[in-house]
């Protein structure tokens, strides 16, 4: 049986990129799942706004994104890759994620080399730590794996500071230490994402960030540079942010949000929203396992 791992791996090495939207969680994993995408990518950002409402500044624990990567898995039957930060630590914390992630259900996740704790890559002030404790680190994720097909994604946030050559270099000796893919963060033109493209053997992953350093290309441009993998870790939660502002706002100002959806053209009927999750299944199975006692 082919596994989702396994899948997962076929879909990056695919000549078509892959689009792998962002869930920050269950709910919007299903409705990614739903509009016909063939995996989902868990965003740290968005899991740090959503369970914690903090910003991405490495406020999130091990625990807490394994039980969010968790509750993703459960309600997808999707391979889903997932942002493991800069693994919560050193090289054993490293190591301790990967089996805590793999066991969630998880089939790949990206790794940076940052210093803990570790800041959004499109925000500045972001410090590195060195190639060889990132190579360490890279070598703890590739034996706590058990599955083969999990696949690694070396990040690396080099650009900023150290200047393009440097993240080139870092990203060639992450591949030498087992990473299957790179992600190298916030490239500043088309120029410098062909150059990574030229100047690295292994799949590459974008990260499409609204409003970020990384130029916002659509997925055939990336595609035709040579990107593999394409992610989109703002999007989703940007998007749950802006429409309930929204509407609040109007409940706020009219005591009611009887035109809040048609006027924006967001209507989505009670039966339809419960079909998101699967009600009528759910519905189906209680029938068939619950026993009903005579006065019910």
């Amino acid at each position: 049986m082919t596994t989702h791992a396994h899948r997962f791996r076929e879909l990056m090495n695919a000549p078509e990129i892959l689009v792998v939207p962002s869930a920050y969680d269950a709910l919007s994993a299903k409705v990614i799942e739903q509009t016909g995408f063939q995996a989902v990518h868990m965003t740290g950002s968005g899991t740090s706004a959503s369970m914690l409402g903090m910003p991405d500044l490495g406020f999130t624990t091990t625990t807490e994104m394994a039980w969010n990567a968790k509750n993703i898995t459960m309600a997808v039957d999707l391979p889903v890759i997932m942002d493991i930060d800069a693994g919560y630590g050193n090289a054993m914390n490293t190591w301790r994620c990967v089996r805590e992630f793999e066991r969630a259900g998880i089939v790949g996740g990206h790794l940076e080399d940052q210093v803990v704790p570790k800041r959004c890559g499109h925000l500045e002030g972001k410090r590195l730590i060195s190639t060889e404790e990132m190579i360490g680190k890279i070598e703890a994720a590739v034996e706590a794996k058990t599955d083969p097909d999990w696949v690694l994604i070396a990040r690396t946030d080099a650009r900023e500071k150290l200047g393009l050559d440097e993240a080139i270099r870092r990203s060639r000796e992450y591949v030498a230490a087992g990473a299957d893919c790179i992600f190298l963060e916030a490239m500043l033109s088309p120029d410098e994402m062909k150059i990574v493209r030229d100047s690295i053997d292994a799949p590459l992953l974008a990260n499409m960030v609204e409003g970020g350093k990384t130029p916002w290309l659509t997925a055939k441009e990336l595609e035709a540079i040579g990107y593999n993998l394409a992610i989109y870790p703002l999007s989703g939660w940007l998007a749950a942010t802006s429409i309930l502002r929204k509407m609040f706002a109007e409940l706020r100002d009219t005591g009611t949000t009887q035109d809040f959806w048609d006027k924006y053209g967001l209507r989505m009927s009670f039966d339809e929203l419960f079909e998101v999750f699967d009600y009528s299944r759910i519905s189906e199975l209680e029938s068939r396992f619950v026993v009903r006692t005579d006065d019910e």
